[in-house]
């Protein structure tokens, strides 16, 4: 099935199937069939023409998707990097934004990658 240009499965309950537009949770899937007044256990295939639409109605209302979405996020991301700011620079050098740790977590963005735990060490013997 198809709803707003993305194919989404149809053996699955709509709840979970709405989930696979991107910027659409669990949460707010609930929440659109609550306002389209489509019960969420109901299976996609199963969906009559008028419940899609009524579907597609209530998400065009209450969400951003797809690649509106991805656009503010990106632009965010932009103006933050103009700015000069602490998050912006994070974003710059491709490192984690939200402090996490980075020493032992990250390592393939900062270009320390080992393919195993003690490659990167000498054994004792060799010493």
């Amino acid at each position: 099935m198809r709803l707003l240009g993305i194919n989404i499965p149809d053996n699955k309950k709509v709840k979970i199937s709405l989930t696979y537009i991107y910027g659409i949770g669990r949460s707010s899937a609930v929440k659109i069939l609550d306002s389209a007044k489509v019960n969420p256990e109901k299976k996609t295939k199963d969906l009559t023409q008028e419940e899609t639409n009524k579907i597609k109605l209530a998400v065009e209302k209450m969400q951003k998707i797809e690649g509106e979405l991805r656009q503010i996020i990106k632009s965010n991301i932009v103006r933050l990097k103009e700015i000069k700011s602490y998050r912006g620079s994070r974003h710059e050098r491709r490192l984690p934004v939200r402090g996490q740790r980075t020493k032992t977590n990250s390592r393939t963005v900062r270009g320390n990658v080992r393919k195993t735990v003690g490659s990167g060490k000498r054994k004792a013997e060799l010493k």
